[in-house]
């Protein structure tokens, strides 16, 4: 089940703040959209006490900013459906799973705990009047006949889930799991021309889920639930040979001068063995997909033409890599501005 009050995004102006403190911490954000009042509640450390995984993105590069900087203040129910604005950390393209750090809610020292990483930014766009937030995540209110705990705006109004939405084991939230419904949040800073995202995940959350239900889908993983809804039997399917990230995705030939036209996605083996792609697949931003076949040397790049029916968008777009039974092994996104440079091949960074 998606997370029961549904998925939203609220984009306003930060106005206030409050660091993360006591046994339920969340750093929260005081936002105001048009004259409306919102507090974005954030988690800065998992119920189980462990320290929550983050990843922040400086220059945050993706063809979801061109949706959002056209969005008017306020919050809005959002489809959890690819093709718009929701947030997928998987399918999405926006993280790989060895970029996230777990960090505590505080620590002695600068810069080095959660409640600081969020402050910098949130305090950063607060000292803007141009600077923009977006969050992603579960909606409540209006609750007219509360304020709000931390700021005492009438009605209380919000966003919280401000996390993945999505792997969580059996237990409390395995029923908030679902595609499409990652919480994040996102700094416009229309000045210096930079976006910053903040993506946070719990430890317990499974990276691979399911496309339909969200639930952890890897058999062997320690999460994966074997339950009615799982019924493959883990131990008819052999481990996972090829882990993560050792064949990325480092380049994209999207736009060519020549007619026809020609495509090319570029791969590299990082290991010091062959790899073989037998069964794998290239898929594009509407998951069509097309079959590889062969290998790739050690240490070597291949680059692969793009075939019908997967096409690169000169309008920005995602590129996955899938293994051969489906699971997405890299992925990377390019924009509409990246796009438009006839001739050129775009580098992601690996």
């Amino acid at each position: 089940m998606p997370l029961s009050k549904g998925y939203a995004c609220l984009k306003g102006r930060p106005i206030g703040n409050r660091v993360a403190t006591g046994s339920k911490p969340h750093y929260q954000v005081h936002v105001s959209a048009n004259g409306v009042h919102y507090r974005i509640a954030i988690n800065v450390q998992s119920s189980d006490g462990s320290e929550v995984q983050y990843l922040v993105r400086s220059h945050f590069v993706h063809p979801i900013t061109d949706s959002l900087s056209g969005l008017a203040q306020g919050r809005i129910a959002v489809p959890s459906a690819p093709g718009g604005i929701a947030l997928d950390f998987i399918r999405g393209n926006l993280a790989q799973p060895w970029e996230f750090v777990p960090l505590p809610m505080s620590a002695p020292g600068p810069d080095n705990d959660l409640n600081e990483k969020l402050d910098a930014y949130v305090q950063r766009a607060m000292a803007d009047e141009l600077a923009m937030v977006y969050a992603f995540g579960e909606p409540w209110g209006p609750e007219t006949n509360k304020a709000d705990d931390y700021f005492g705006f009438l009605p209380g109004n919000g966003i919280h889930d401000i996390h993945m939405n999505q792997g969580n084991p059996r237990g409390a939230f395995f029923n908030d799991n679902g595609p499409w419904q990652d919480g994040g949040l996102i700094f416009e800073f229309p000045e210096q021309a930079q976006w910053v995202a903040v993506f946070l995940k719990f430890q317990s959350q499974a990276w691979h889920s399911d496309d339909e239900t969200g639930h952890p889908t890897l058999p062997g993983d320690p999460d994966f639930p074997n339950d009615p809804h799982h019924p493959i039997d883990p131990n008819e399917i052999p481990p996972r040979t090829v882990p993560d990230g050792l064949v990325r995705i480092i380049a994209a030939y999207v736009n060519d001068v020549r007619s026809p036209e020609r495509e090319t996605v570029t791969l590299l083996n990082t290991s010091d063995t062959p790899v073989s792609l037998e069964g794998w697949s290239i898929a594009d931003k509407q998951k069509n997909k097309m079959q590889l076949s062969g290998s790739i040397g050690p240490g070597a790049t291949l680059v692969v033409p793009i075939v019908a029916p997967v096409a690169l968008s000169n309008k920005g777009g995602i590129i996955s890599l899938l293994d051969e039974r489906g699971i997405k092994v890299h992925g990377v996104s390019y924009t509409k501005a990246q796009a438009q440079q006839p001739g050129r091949t775009i580098p992601f960074q690996i």
